[in-house]
């Protein structure tokens, strides 16, 4: 049996390390909640909570029930995802590294002692306490990096720049309650146009580009949680493929594998 890898999360950043680990000949297991609420749902392993399997680029996962299942998925080369909130799964299942990849910017239960290595991406995570190593979600020149001790970047609240597009590119609730959507993936849209609704609430595009994340139609989402983003760069492909972030900080993930499974194999000897 491989090695396995649990990972907390699979929306489009940690896909990004499902696919490096998954190619580099590890067994991944993806946890979820009941109803994910990514929105560039096209490169999100989640989906499969949804699909019951799902595809990105060339991995491929099925939805889980059990242990069982969840090693029937690794024998025919496939993403396990199972809906395990809280990790219960750690009782029957012991990995070689846990990563906390649900960029929720705080830490949601995620402890040091889960596997012999436990990594968290992005802000809400202090390496050493409640982690081995942290990886930097913020763009810029600390991306991707592995921070052995202390927290990442806090939370900027600015999107990355694109065509010097930044906070007009996402699209947020503007209230409590379910999402109508009026448009799908891929659409192209203006300045202005409907893109979704919530009650009589209207959220609007801020440019012009195309559609490259859109939450599930009737969603129930909090106020200001994002739903949405608009791509100005109007390239179908993007809707497709793994970012450069997500692609970025996948190796700097599967790097801390190597590394914590380096580490414990020297204190074993």
């Amino acid at each position: 049996m491989k090695d396995i890898v649990i990972f907390r999360g699979a929306g489009d950043v940690a896909t990004g390390a499902i696919q490096k680990l998954k190619r580099s000949g590890f067994n991944v297991l993806c946890l979820e909640i009941k109803k994910p609420t990514a929105v560039r749902r096209y490169v999100s392993i989640c989906e499969a909570v949804y699909e019951s399997k799902f595809k990105v680029e060339d991995i491929e996962a099925v939805l889980v029930k059990n242990k069982k299942e969840i090693f029937k998925a690794f024998d025919d080369d496939k993403v396990a995802v199972l809906v395990d909130p809280h990790a219960d799964i750690l009782k029957e299942i012991k990995p070689i590294a846990f990563i906390d990849a649900t960029i929720a910017k705080r830490n949601l239960g995620t402890k040091k002692d889960m596997a012999d290595t436990v990594i968290a991406l992005g802000p809400g995570f202090t390496a050493g306490i409640d982690c081995d190593i942290v990886i930097e979600t913020n763009r810029g020149h600390d991306l991707a990096r592995l921070i052995f001790k202390g927290s990442a970047h806090k939370n900027t609240g600015n999107p990355g720049n694109i065509l010097g597009y930044t906070t007009e590119r996402v699209l947020y609730s503007n209230k409590e309650g379910i999402v109508k959507n009026h448009v799908k993936l891929g659409d192209f849209v203006n300045k202005g146009d409907l893109i979704a609704s919530i009650g009589d609430s209207k959220i609007t595009s801020k440019l012009d580009g195309m559609v490259r994340g859109l939450i599930r139609d009737n969603t129930y989402v909090k106020e200001h949680m994002k739903i949405g983003d608009v791509d100005p760069r109007r390239n179908i492909k993007n809707l497709y493929t793994i970012s450069d972030k997500s692609r970025a900080i996948g190796g700097a993930v599967l790097e801390a594998v190597m590394i914590g499974r380096a580490k414990n194999e020297r204190d074993k000897n």
